[in-house]
């Protein structure tokens, strides 16, 4: 991997092996398991995906629905592995790909902070000094110590990213989040994406917003049917992008 690199992906390709048929009940299930009358559809979500990201760098992911992007953003997070190819990645990953996936929803938001700082390396110690400006950041007010089960997905959603914006990830990923909350607080979620990136850190985003990706991204990947169709300057793929 070369040393300005943070993620390099060779050849990235994803195959999803998925039934035609629908099945209805156990018993059906069975039959058609001891039959062996099952289709299978292969799928290829991503095929021969190639780039590097340099440290510093945002990349912004644009493209259809199907286009693999949430499929990417699972590989590069190391979530799953690829069918074919290979993604290397140097530094520690804090990714936010659904709203609030994670969260034990009995748990308090105060409780779900302390867990998912753990679970994303570091020290209760190290959470417990970042708490107030997380709850701060997440706009809950009283909720931080309601269930989360409580929480609408725009809450839930805040908080995740007030806990992946303020850990100080080295690569930060977010796939279709920087749309939630009011328009205030999108404002400042931006403006914290823009601290991350001085800091040298990486980010790649994901989302149908072109003027989310404009905003924070010099660089932009389209997708189309799981293939690179463009990797440039945002500007200039966003243009191609908009007018097809």
């Amino acid at each position: 991997m070369k040393p300005e690199n943070v993620i390099e992906a060779a050849g990235l390709s994803m195959l999803y092996r998925v039934p035609r048929s629908r099945r209805r009940s156990l018993r059906e299930a069975l039959f058609r398991s001891l039959l062996h009358r099952d289709e299978i559809m292969e799928v290829w979500a991503l095929r021969d995906v190639s780039f590097e990201l340099r440290r510093g760098e945002s990349l912004g992911v644009v493209g259809d629905n199907g286009a693999g992007k949430s499929t990417l953003c699972l590989l590069l997070s190391q979530i799953m592995e690829p069918t074919h190819g290979r993604v290397e990645v140097a530094g520690r990953v804090s990714a936010l790909l659904s709203l609030g996936a994670g969260f034990q929803p009995d748990l308090t938001g105060r409780d779900n902070i302390f867990l998912q700082g753990i679970y994303l390396g570091h020290s209760r110690e190290a959470v417990e000094s970042l708490l107030e400006d997380i709850v701060a950041f997440a706009e809950l007010g009283d909720f931080i110590d309601v269930p989360v089960r409580t929480y609408s997905s725009g809450m839930r959603a805040r908080l995740a990213f007030a806990i992946a914006a303020s850990i100080q990830p080295e690569i930060l990923i977010l796939d279709e989040l920087m749309g939630v909350g009011d328009q205030r607080f999108q404002k400042k979620s931006a403006a914290r994406m823009r601290e991350l990136i001085a800091e040298s850190r990486a980010l790649v985003v994901v989302s149908h917003s072109l003027a989310t990706v404009r905003a924070l991204c010099t660089r932009t990947l389209w997708l189309e049917k799981g293939r690179v169709l463009a990797d440039g300057p945002t500007e200039e793929v966003l243009a191609r992008y908009a007018s097809r």
